[in-house]
Formats: C-alpha cells, sequence, structure tokens
C-alpha cells in the first residue's frame, strides 16, 4: 500500500546547478522584475491619473497591466530565493499561494484579452452604436467580472488538489503548478482531471474561440472599406493582436510542456520553456502599448 500523506513542503527539481554563474543570474533576473514592476507601473498609473485615458480600451489596458503585476508578485519573489538557495523546498501553503497567484494571473490574461477583442469588435463592426454599447463603466464592470470568474473557478480546482493524498513531493518545474501536484496523487483523478478541463475550455478554449470569431468580423468589415479606413483599424487593433499571440504561444509551451516527461528534455531548454509564460507578456506587454499607442506613450513621458 502507498504511503497516503500530506507532505509539509514540496521540493522544486527543475533548477539547474549552474555554480558561479549563479549570482549574475539572480542579478539579471531581479533587474527584470525591477523592469516589470516599473513598466507596468508606468502604464497603470497613467491610465488612472490622466481622465482623458479613463475609456474602455485604456481601461483593460490598465487591467492587464495589473494583472502583470499581480503574476509577477506571485512568481518572482519566490524565485529570486530559490536561485539564491541551495536547497529548492517550498512550504505547502506558500506552493498553493504560489498556484492561486500564477493560475490567477494566467486566467486572467486570456479572459482580459477575449473582453478587449470584443471592444475592438464593437469599435470597427458597430462604431455608431460603441459609445453606448461600451461605457467605462462597463468596462470596469467586466473587468470585475473577470476577476470574480478567475477566484471562483481557481479556488474549486485548488481545494480539490489541496485534498489529494500525496506519494511524493517532487515538482518537476521551477514554480508550483497545479497539474504537477495532481500527478503526485495516490488516489485516481478523475474529478480533478475533469474540473481542470473543463476551467481549460472555460479561461483558454472559449476565449480562443472568441477572439479568432471577432477578428474575423473585424477583417471582413475592414477588406471592405477604404485603405484609410484599414490604417486606423489596423493601428488600433494592432497591440491587442500582438498580447493576443505572444501570450497564446507561451501558454500553449506551458500546457504542451505539462504533459511531456521533463527528464527526456534538454533541463535548460524545459527551464525556459516553463518560464515563458511568466516572464514575456508582462515585459512585453507594456512595451508594446507604450509604443503603439501614442495617447499613453506621451502621457508616460510627461509624467516622467
Amino acid at each position: 500500500m502507498p504511503n497516503l500523506t500530506a507532505p509539509p513542503y514540496f521540493n522544486l527539481t527543475m533548477f539547474l546547478n549552474i555554480g558561479p554563474y549563479r549570482y549574475p543570474a539572480l542579478a539579471a533576473c531581479l533587474l527584470l522584475y525591477v523592469f516589470i514592476v516599473c513598466a507596468n507601473l508606468a502604464v497603470m498609473l497613467t491610465i488612472c491619473r490622466e481622465k482623458s485615458l479613463h475609456e474602455p480600451m485604456y481601461i483593460f489596458v490598465a487591467s492587464l497591466a495589473f494583472n502583470a503585476l499581480f503574476g509577477s508578485s506571485g512568481f518572482f519573489p519566490r524565485f529570486l530565493l530559490d536561485l539564491a538557495s541551495d536547497a529548492h523546498l517550498i512550504s505547502r501553503v506558500a506552493c498553493f499561494t504560489q498556484i492561486y497567484f500564477i493560475y490567477t494571473y494566467a486566467s486572467n490574461e486570456m479572459t482580459t484579452l477575449c473582453v478587449m477583442a470584443y471592444d475592438r469588435y464593437l469599435a470597427v463592426c458597430h462604431p455608431l452604436r460603441y459609445h453606448t454599447r461600451m461605457t467605462a463603466k462597463k468596462a470596469l464592470t467586466l473587468v470585475g467580472l473577470v476577476w470574480l470568474l478567475s477566484v471562483f473557478i481557481l479556488f474549486s480546482a485548488l481545494y480539490l488538489s489541496a485534498t489529494l493524498p500525496l506519494c511524493s513531493n517532487k515538482i518537476q518545474k521551477v514554480f508550483c503548478a497545479n497539474w504537477n501536484v495532481v500527478k503526485l496523487s495516490c488516489v485516481p483523478t478523475v474529478v480533478n482531471n475533469v474540473v481542470g478541463m473543463s476551467i481549460t475550455i472555460c479561461t483558454v478554449f472559449f476565449p480562443l474561440a472568441f477572439v479568432f470569431y471577432t477578428y474575423i468580423r473585424i477583417i471582413n468589415v475592414a477588406w471592405r472599406s477604404s485603405a484609410k479606413f484599414k490604417g486606423r483599424v489596423f493601428q488600433s487593433c494592432l497591440p491587442h493582436m500582438i498580447s493576443f499571440v505572444i501570450y497564446s504561444i507561451t501558454a500553449f509551451c506551458d500546457i504542451t510542456l505539462s504533459r511531456f516527461n521533463i527528464e527526456e528534455l534538454n533541463p535548460f531548454l524545459a527551464v525556459i520553456l516553463s518560464l515563458e509564460f511568466v516572464l514575456i507578456p508582462p515585459l512585453l506587454n507594456p512595451l508594446v502599448y507604450s509604443m503603439k499607442l501614442t495617447d499613453i506613450r506621451r502621457h508616460i513621458f510627461k509624467m516622467l
């Protein structure tokens, strides 16, 4: 009979021994974290301070910036501590807290991008009714619903995972992940698998399908319009398209990696793939929106 236990800590096994390169790597990651915090905070504060930016599109951009701060704060402090340490043990409470932060970030990112696609769809396909169907108040309501949805569904998944009896405490990742904890279970995990798949469908595949649908409609309208209108549509939708593609690729890499046997992959490649979706979107999103949206860039420079 397996020893059914609830281990008081987990061991993160994907950290590599890089010897003298540990401290340069630690310094680089710390600088990266500081840049992510400063860049997203600048975007968020600029939108909050400037009344001219209190419009739906900018409210959603501010939500993305806040979500990046939320996810990075749940990942980087612990990751930096593990880089500086020889032992990579994390308590059970800290592990599930990290899972909550990172998975809430992941869910909010995709659903916010889905809501932004709906906003762009209304602006392009129904311009005369846009200001009545999408107001700042409605945008704030949609942002609130996105967060409430994430809190509810992730609490359900984490509760099921936290009550599982586990036969091991080794997590093949550099941060805690729900699926990696579920794989340690000594008992069947059918309910966890069904709930996990349902959450993935609701927070990944449905938003993905909806974004594709809205952009098919946007492209169809733009294709039949003048060159000037096409240019305006392209300029308006490009930042969202870039953010959506970046996040979709990085999330796909992480989901695919969780289904592979990590031991069969190159260790450096496995670490890079596992870090992409918590590093690249929070890093690139503020750069994309501040460079492509003139109003944000102008007010950031003014504030600085």
